[in-house]
C-alpha cells in the first residue's frame, strides 16, 4: 500500500475547516487504498483557535499520527493562548496601542506567521518517518503558510520526492495582511518565501478557481501544475439526521463573524421584515465579536437572536438542518472575490437555501449559481435581501440544478489520489 506523509498544523482536538479537510480526506484516501500518515503537532504545545474533542473520534482507526512538540512564539506576546485566532490577531477586536503593537510583532517578528515555531521539531521528525517509512510522496497543507517552508526543506534535502503543497487561503493577498503592519522588507521576504514554494513544489492544490489564477500571476508557467480540490462536507456527517422545518422563521449563521464581515445590509433587510410584521429568529454558532453582537442586536430590535459559542461539528450541523435558511458573508476585502469559506458546502448538504452576501462574480457566488441552492447579494443591497427572505419565508425551497454531491468529501478524495499515483 502507497504511503504519503500529510504535514498539517491544524488536526484535533482541534476544529475548523482546516482541521476537517484533511481529518475527511485521510478517512477517504485510506478507504481507496493509500496508506496516509499524519504528521501534526502535539496538542500540549499547540495554539488553536477552537477545539472540538469530538473530532478525534473521527480520526479513522489504525491512522498513524505523529506528534511533535513545537514552541509556543505566541506567549512572548499573547498570555491567553485560548484567545488567539486562527490567523494570529487577524479577528482581534481590541483597540489601543498594546493591540497594534502584538499585530505589529506578529507581522515583523514572525514570518510567515508565529506557528513557524513547530517548523523544527516538525522537520526533524518528517525526515526520520520519511528515511524509515520509505515515504515519496509528500503533502504540506497551509494556514498556517509556516507549514509550507517544512515542505520546502525537506524537498531540499530530497529532491526526489513528490511534494505537494495545499494553499487553502491567500498567502501574502490574504484580506487580513495589512493588520499585522507589516514593513516593506517583512512584506518582501514573506514573499520570496511564497514565491519559493510556488516555484519548489511539484503540485499544487488550492480550493478555487480564483485562488488558482491569484497563485499563477506570482510565477510564470505553474499554472499547469495548480489543482483545484474544493472544500466539501463528508455525507456520513448528515447521515441519521433529518433535516426540519421550525415554526418560526429561522436564519442561522456557522462560523466565525467579526468586524471584516459586514453585516449592515443584512440588518436593513431584517427591518423590512419587521416592517411587514414577519417573525424571524436569529441564531449564531460560532464566534462573535463584541463589536458585531452589538449592531446585530441594536440594529435589528429583535429580541429572539441566539449566540452559541462553538462547541461540537455536530452541534453546527444540527443548527444548519434545523434553520429555515442560512447566512454566509464574505470578508470584504479586494480578495474577496477567491474566498470559498468551508462552512459553504455543509450549507449546501443541508438542502437549506443560502443567503450569501458577497461579490456576485466570487468563486462562492459561482457555486451557489451552479447548485442552485441560494442567491448571493451585494453587501448593502438590503433591498434584495429582504424580497429574497420574504420569498424564503414562504416557501423556503431551493431550486436545485446539480446535486452537491460533487462537493462530498469522498469524490473529492479521488482527486486528491489522482494527484498521487
Amino acid at each position: 500500500m502507497q504511503k504519503v506523509l500529510i504535514i498539517t498544523y491544524y488536526w484535533p482536538p482541534g476544529s475548523g475547516a482546516g482541521v476537517q479537510r484533511w481529518l475527511k480526506f485521510s478517512k477517504y484516501i485510506t478507504r481507496q487504498g493509500l496508506d496516509p500518515l499524519i504528521l501534526t503537532v502535539d496538542p500540549e504545545s499547540a495554539v488553536y483557535p477552537a477545539t472540538d474533542n469530538s473530532l478525534n473520534d473521527e480520526i479513522p482507526a489504525g491512522l498513524t499520527v505523529y506528534k511533535t512538540r513545537a514552541s509556543n512564539y505566541f506567549s512572548l506576546y499573547k498570555k491567553d493562548k485560548s484567545k488567539i485566532p486562527s490567523a494570529g490577531f487577524a479577528v482581534d477586536e481590541e483597540k489601543g496601542f498594546i493591540s497594534h503593537f502584538t499585530r505589529f510583532l506578529r507581522g515583523n517578528f514572525f514570518i510567515p506567521d508565529p506557528r513557524r515555531g513547530w517548523n523544527r521539531f516538525a522537520f526533524k521528525k518528517a525526515c526520520e518517518v520519511i528515511e524509515t517509512q520509505n515515504i515519496d510522496r509528500i503533502i504540506t497543507t497551509s494556514p498556517p503558510h509556516s507549514t509550507q517552508l517544512i515542505g520546502l526543506k525537506l524537498k531540499k534535502k530530497y529532491p526526489g520526492i513528490r511534494w505537494i503543497a495545499d494553499l487553502r487561503d491567500p498567502w501574502t493577498d490574504i484580506y487580513y495582511y495589512e493588520k499585522f503592519y507589516p514593513t516593506f522588507l517583512s512584506k518582501t521576504i514573506d514573499s520570496v518565501y511564497e514565491k519559493k514554494v510556488l516555484k519548489s513544489a511539484d503540485r499544487i492544490i488550492t480550493v478555487g478557481n480564483s485562488l488558482k489564477e491569484l497563485f499563477s500571476s506570482k510565477i510564470q508557467g505553474i499554472a499547469e501544475k495548480i489543482s483545484v480540490i474544493s472544500n466539501g462536507y463528508d455525507e456520513e456527517d448528515f447521515s441519521g439526521s433529518m433535516a426540519s422545518k421550525p415554526e418560526i422563521f429561522t436564519i442561522s449563521y456557522v462560523g466565525t463573524l467579526s468586524g471584516s464581515y459586514p453585516v449592515g445590509g443584512f440588518i436593513e433587510a431584517l427591518k423590512r421584515l419587521s416592517e411587514r410584521a414577519l417573525s424571524f429568529r436569529l441564531r449564531f454558532t460560532g464566534v462573535v465579536s463584541e463589536e458585531q453582537k452589538e449592531l446585530i442586536v441594536s440594529g435589528t430590535g429583535s429580541p429572539d437572536i441566539e449566540f452559541s459559542p462553538y462547541s461540537a461539528h455536530s452541534t453546527a450541523v444540527r443548527n444548519m438542518l434545523e434553520a429555515s435558511a442560512l447566512l454566509l458573508i464574505i470578508p470584504d476585502h479586494k480578495s474577496s472575490g477567491s474566498i470559498i469559506t468551508g462552512k459553504l458546502f455543509e450549507y449546501l448538504a443541508s438542502g437549506k437555501p443560502v443567503i450569501c452576501l458577497g461579490p456576485a462574480d466570487g468563486d462562492a457566488a459561482e457555486i451557489l449559481n451552479e447548485t442552485g441552492h441560494g442567491k448571493t447579494f451585494n453587501y448593502s443591497d438590503s433591498e434584495g435581501i429582504s424580497e429574497y427572505l420574504i420569498t424564503l419565508s414562504s416557501n423556503p425551497e431551493i431550486n436545485e440544478k446539480v446535486s452537491p454531491s460533487i462537493y462530498s468529501r469522498e469524490n473529492l478524495a479521488k482527486k486528491v489520489i489522482g494527484l498521487l499515483i
